[in-house]
C-alpha cells in the first residue's frame, strides 16, 4: 500500500504569531556532510552546464545561445527540487482548536549564478553579480503577480556551516503566503518610529552612520554598507540604498551596476579578511500589496559564520556578538583587495 503524500503545511504558533512550515519531504534533500565539514568539490554538480537534465525544468535564464534547458545560459532558475513550499493548490485556511494552519503554497526557486563550478559569489565578475541581482528583480516582478502570495525572501546560504547542500554558487528565493516574523517585525518597529518622529528610522540611521564614520565598511554612489550597531554576530554588515525604497523588485538598473560592485566588493574582503567563512545573506523587502512605504527600506543583511548560536540565545532572543561592529568595520574597511 503506498504512503499518503505529505502535504506541506503552515502552521501559526498561537502565542507569538510565529508561523512555521511543515515539509517533510525535505528530510530527502541532498545533505552529504557534516555541519562542521567542507562540501565535497569533486562530485556531480547537477547546476553545471550541460547537466540541465539533471535538475527541474528552468523557469528563466540570461542566456547566450541555445533554448530552455539546454545549455548557453549565464544565469539560470528552476524550481528547488526538495520544495518547502509548492505553487500548485489552494491555501485552505483551517483552525484546529486553537490551532491555525493552511497549505504551505508559495514557490520555492533556485538561482544558479553561473555555468561553470563555482564557489565564491565574490570570484564571479561583476557582470555575472549583476545578473543574478536583477534575476531577483525579474522573479519577484513575476511571482507577485499571485494574489495568493504576499511576500518574497531572497536568501543564500554558502558553505556547509551555513546550510548549503552544494558547493556551487547559487541562492534561492522563496515567495509565501504570509509575512515572515521577522519581517513584520522591522515593519512594525519602523513605523512606530515613523509616527513618532516623522522619519524613516533607516534613513536616520544611514546619516547617524555616515556622521560617525566608525561602523562603514564602504560607500558608493547608491548604497551605505555598515556594521549595524546592535549587531547579532561578528561581522554582520548591511547594506542600505540611500535611496528610500521599501521594495526590492523596485529596483532600477543603475542601483543593479552599482551594488554588483558593492557586493563583490564586501564579499571579497570577507574572503580575503575572513579566511573565506561559510556566510548566509537575506533580503529584507515589503509584502507584495503595499505601496512603497515611506517609513521602511529594502536592505541586504549579510552574517558570516563564525560563531555559534547555543542555548542562551535560542532560549532568549538574546546575542551575544564577540566583536564590536566598530572593530568588525574597521577591519573589513581596512583590508585591502584588488580593484574589482
Amino acid at each position: 500500500m503506498a504512503e499518503p503524500k505529505k502535504i506541506q503545511e503552515l502552521r501559526k504558533d498561537p502565542i507569538v504569531g510565529r508561523w512555521v512550515i511543515i515539509a517533510p519531504e525535505r528530510l530527502a534533500r541532498p545533505q552529504g556532510v557534516a555541519e562542521e565539514s567542507e562540501l565535497p568539490t569533486d562530485g556531480f554538480d547537477p547546476f553545471l552546464e550541460g547537466n540541465e537534465d539533471a535538475t527541474t525544468p528552468e523557469i528563466l535564464a540570461y542566456r547566450n545561445s541555445g533554448g530552455p534547458n539546454e545549455p548557453g545560459w549565464r544565469v539560470r532558475v528552476i524550481p528547488n527540487k526538495f520544495p518547502a513550499v509548492t505553487i500548485d493548490g489552494d491555501l485552505d485556511k483551517r483552525g484546529v482548536g486553537i490551532y491555525d494552519m493552511m497549505n504551505a503554497i508559495g514557490a520555492h526557486e533556485v538561482i544558479v549564478e553561473c555555468p561553470h563550478r563555482e564557489m565564491n559569489m565574490s570570484r564571479l565578475s561583476v557582470e555575472n553579480i549583476r545578473e543574478v541581482l536583477w534575476v531577483y528583480h525579474d522573479r519577484l516582478v513575476d511571482l507577485k503577480r499571485d494574489m495568493r502570495l504576499v511576500h518574497g525572501l531572497i536568501f543564500k546560504n554558502k558553505g556547509a556551516r551555513a546550510g548549503a547542500s552544494l558547493d556551487h554558487s547559487h541562492s534561492q528565493l522563496i515567495v509565501s503566503p504570509i509575512v515572515p516574523v521577522t519581517i513584520q517585525e522591522e515593519l512594525n518597529g519602523s513605523k512606530s518610529f515613523y509616527d513618532y518622529r516623522g522619519r524613516c528610522i533607516f534613513a536616520d540611521m544611514i546619516q547617524q552612520e555616515l556622521a560617525t564614520e566608525t561602523r562603514i565598511v564602504l560607500e558608493s554612489e547608491h548604497f551605505v554598507v555598515f556594521c549595524p550597531f546592535a549587531s547579532r554576530f561578528p561581522f554582520e554588515t548591511w547594506i542600505l540604498p540611500r535611496q528610500q525604497s521599501s521594495h526590492y523588485e523596485s529596483i532600477t538598473k543603475p542601483m543593479v551596476e552599482d551594488l554588483g560592485n558593492v557586493m563583490k566588493t564586501v564579499l571579497t574582503k570577507m574572503e580575503l579578511g575572513l579566511d573565506d567563512p561559510p556566510y548566509n545573506y537575506v533580503i529584507h523587502s515589503a509584502p507584495f500589496s503595499s505601496q512603497d512605504l515611506p517609513h521602511y527600506r529594502w536592505h541586504i543583511e549579510l552574517f558570516p559564520r563564525l560563531s555559534r548560536v547555543a542555548g542562551f540565545e535560542w532560549g532568549s532572543g538574546f546575542y551575544i556578538n564577540t566583536v564590536a561592529p566598530e572593530n568588525a568595520a574597521k577591519f573589513l574597511r581596512e583590508t585591502e583587495i584588488d580593484e574589482v
